[in-house]
């Protein structure tokens, strides 16, 4: 049976293998600056966004990419506000803090940083003055850790309260592509570049053999990001691969069939498709008596199962145990990628047949 443990454990699309097999054998200059294919690659993206003021950077991954990202626009004294759950405070080994800035987090506990939990976390911060540290950024992830998407009201909200406090907003985009082709999105890529200090558009979730794309309108983030991707360890040499990955993901007319007739990237039908096995698992699995933890409109969609159920899942298919609740019932995750199909799928509810 198919894997469902994350969307990253294939390789890359084909479309991308294509386009770096046709670079293998072209001579580019190293990292990332001045070769060909990272300088289209950003021209794309601006273009993407609908911004020719920003600087277009590349990173290795998605905790390089937050690692950089954030230390990039705080000072030693200053700190970044999100939710307990985000992914710099629980899931990247403490690299905020091993580079010497602090998270500073909320309780909310559905994803989303709500504006009345980060004001309680700013309130007591400034309390003192410089005894405590200073809020600067505020760190959010689209779709959020539970597969939530931020509506445009709910980002604006945030956005207008951190500008009211002269924050800066940091994105992590690392599923931004699964999020903005989720039904009933209404945020827009070029929305989230109007208002965002930074954000970053994820490859390594998306298609790609690795790498992440960091738009940057934050004046301070723009100076210190070279020198800090290089001191971060995050600089590949041969970068021309970032390059290409992205040129590929967003040309859409290159000859290769790398665009449609509707001018949609390939980047975002690799999301889409992803998604819509997503809705396929999630309407069979609910049909078929289990119940979903948190909305999901993307390609992660968590349940509540047993632990003897947890087991099993795990055993066949990979799910992941993201939470233990009260009632000693867990919270698993399935997780769809560029290479699910409906076939996958329908095999996966054959078996969580014989479990419901």
């Amino acid at each position: 049976m198919r894997m469902f443990k994350n969307d990253y454990s294939e390789g890359a699309a084909p479309q991308i293998l294509d386009a770096l097999v046709r670079s293998n054998d072209e001579q580019c200059v190293g990292y990332t600056e001045g070769d060909p294919h990272c300088e289209r690659a950003r021209e794309l993206i601006r273009a993407e966004v609908g911004r020719d003021d920003v600087n277009v950077e590349f990173c290795i991954g998605g905790t390089s990419a937050n690692v950089v990202g954030v230390t990039g626009m705080l000072h030693d004294w200053e700190g970044v506000i999100c939710t307990k759950d985000a992914h710099i405070n629980v899931h990247e080994t403490g690299a905020i803090a091993a580079c010497g800035r602090t998270v500073l987090p909320t309780q909310d506990a559905d994803g989303f940083l709500s504006v009345e939990q980060a004001e309680q976390v700013y309130a007591r911060q400034t309390l003192t003055g410089r005894h405590m540290t200073l809020p600067k950024l505020v760190y959010i992830t689209n779709s959020t850790e539970f597969g939530g998407v931020w509506s445009r009201e709910r980002f604006d909200a945030i956005c207008d309260w951190a500008q009211g406090h002269e924050l800066k907003v940091f994105v992590d985009g690392a599923r931004l592509g699964s999020a903005l082709t989720s039904e009933g999105n209404d945020l827009s890529l070029t929305h989230i570049a109007e208002r965002a200090s930074a954000f970053y558009i994820g490859g390594t979730k998306n298609g790609m053999l690795f790498g992440e794309a960091m738009v940057i309108a934050d004046p301070e983030l723009k100076r210190s990001f070279p020198y800090l991707v290089k001191e971060r360890g995050g600089l590949m040499a041969k970068g021309r691969l970032l390059g290409v990955q992205f040129e590929a993901a967003f040309e859409r007319d290159d000859g290769e069939g790398n665009g449609d007739r509707d001018g949609e990237a390939l980047y975002w039908r690799l999301a889409r498709q992803a998604n819509v096995c997503a809705a396929h698992l999630r309407e069979g699995m609910v049909t078929l008596g289990f119940r979903s933890y948190l909305d999901s409109p993307t390609n992660q969609q968590f349940f509540v199962v047993s632990p003897e159920q947890a087991r099993a899942f795990d055993a066949a298919v990979g799910s992941e145990t993201f939470a233990v609740l009260p009632t000693g019932e867990e919270v698993i995750r399935f997780v769809c990628s560029w290479a699910t199909r409906q076939e996958n799928v329908d095999e996966l509810l054959g078996f969580a047949a014989t479990l419901a």
